[in-house]
């Protein structure tokens, strides 16, 4: 039997068979032989077999000026991720101890065909063609070693061997002169899974613009309206770019950068396939619930007065808490009942700033029912122990008339990320300790409560600033004029 390998178009054409011998020759009828395409087969369908994003913002700065957008920025692109069955980590207000702490914890989640997802909002720079970072407690004038290296944590994430690693920045690129070692990054295998998003280009500012009552990152703004669309990330990253440059506020001001490596055309909206990676999805849904799991709702009975009142939680991020009070039912015994919230120890209340605390109130109005009163608890990774809460409540007594007040405690243990212990990963330089400085404070919060957003204006700058502030530069800050940067110190 005759065969014909490696067929292609000249091959098709009639074909006869002849047999033989000494007496005679016959010839078969033709063929008529054709070369059809193979079946179409369906491209396969890009899975992942778990997706994990950890998402930073840095807003109160104790050495450099404040930002207001990474609040609602890290707030509203942590729903969108968790929309597309991303485990998300959202953090505010981190020291470098606390971010790099953060950003290893973030690593324990990742490994073989995980997706993950690297978000950072605040204050930056680029230096020798690398990008750091800036913590709320960098000195000025700072240096490498005060910062996060970007790169170094793409390296990190590469060794983890995840299926694809996105790191998403909003915050400036400028140049910034300086003396100091760069950070010691080894080369990583071509692995043709990574991708940066950069919101503005090389020695370029990244801004943020007061957009409908609320404060954005310009980048972060066009991010969130793309990135549930089932496309490939990096078009995703380019309808940002386009929607970026026609705006009128920063044209020719701030432009996206997309570098990438993908060898696949990987989205984030790709489905998730835990089958056969049991035993490791276990393991990180473990370490992620750590971060994530709030207190149960508990009912605490004030019995001389007969008051029951509810305490329910809130999770506005993963390091900020926030306490809602409810009176459930009165008695015959007790008129105007009012309610009081405090924590011990008492926790920094980072919303508190003009603007800042009016955005936070309107998310948690959009949470359901209004409470009768709410403490909002953040910079939870700073919890060195268990948090009491205490309710205290003041009433009217029926009969005499006379203004009482009674007081629970309700121990809620280490909640949300306070349970990773963050402050104990990795020892603290006592002498950048005794460059910070916080006032702890509680917040309760009353509704109605409403006041003036500020007004819109050209957008703030958020860049790196590198040199000590006159108080006629302090009081500039109060516009929405872009500061320019002191690259000298």
């Amino acid at each position: 039997m005759n065969q014909i390998e490696n067929a292609s178009a000249e091959t098709v054409g009639s074909y006869l068979c002849a047999v033989s011998n000494i007496l005679e020759e016959r010839w078969s009828e033709a063929a008529e032989i054709e070369i059809a395409p193979p079946d179409q087969q369906p491209a396969p369908t890009l899975m992942a077999t778990d997706k994990v994003a950890l998402l930073i913002g840095n807003l109160n700065y104790n050495n450099h000026p404040g930002l207001m957008a990474p609040t609602m920025d890290v707030h509203e692109l942590a729903n969108l991720l968790q929309q597309l069955g991303f485990r998300v980590v959202s953090l505010l207000d981190l020291t470098l101890q606390e971010m790099q702490a953060a950003i290893d914890k973030f690593l324990q989640l990742l490994d073989r065909g995980v997706y993950a997802v690297f978000y950072y909002a605040g204050h930056g720079y680029e230096h020798s063609g690398r990008n750091y970072l800036v913590a709320i407690d960098a000195p000025r004038p700072y240096r490498t070693e005060n910062c996060v290296c970007v790169q170094k944590v793409m390296h990190n994430m590469q060794n983890r061997k995840a299926q694809l690693n996105v790191i998403l920045l909003d915050t400036c690129r400028k140049w910034y002169k300086q003396k100091g070692p760069l950070s010691d990054i080894k080369p990583s295998a071509p692995l043709g899974n990574t991708v940066y998003g950069y919101a503005t280009s090389e020695d370029a500012e990244a801004f943020e613009v007061q957009d409908g009552g609320k404060s954005t990152g310009i980048f972060t703004k066009y991010l969130n309206k793309h990135v549930l669309k089932p496309e490939r990330v990096t078009h995703v990253l380019e309808q940002v770019s386009e929607d970026l440059g026609k705006d009128p506020l920063v044209r020719g001001r701030q432009v996206v950068e997309i570098r990438h490596t993908l060898t696949e055309p990987r989205a984030l909206t790709d489905p998730v396939r835990t089958s056969g990676h049991t035993m490791e999805l276990r393991r990180r849904d473990a370490c992620w619930k750590q971060a994530n799991v709030l207190p149960c709702r508990r009912s605490l009975d004030f019995q001389y007065c007969g008051v029951k009142v509810e305490l329910s939680f809130s999770a506005l991020f993963s390091n900020v808490l926030v306490v809602f009070a409810t009176v459930r039912n009165s008695s015959a015994m007790a008129q105007d009942c009012t309610l009081i919230l405090e924590s011990e120890p008492q926790m920094q209340d980072i919303f508190s700033g003009s603007g800042r605390s009016e955005e936070m109130d309107s998310l948690l109005v959009n949470s359901g029912e209004t409470p009768d009163c709410t403490l909002r608890l953040c910079c939870l990774q700073r919890l060195q122990g268990s948090l009491v809460i205490k309710v205290t409540l003041h009433y009217t007594h029926t009969q005499t008339k006379e203004r009482l007040t009674e007081s629970k405690q309700l121990d809620i243990g280490r909640p949300l990320i306070a349970s990773c212990k963050l402050n104990q990963m990795r020892p603290v330089d006592r002498r950048q300790e005794s460059r910070v400085h916080t006032v702890d404070h509680m917040s309760n919060i009353r509704y109605p409560h409403h006041q003036n957003h500020p007004r819109p204006g050209r957008p703030y700058t958020r860049k790196a600033e590198n040199r000590l502030q006159s108080s006629a530069k302090s009081t500039s800050m109060s516009s929405n004029e872009p500061e320019e940067n002191d690259e000298n110190d």
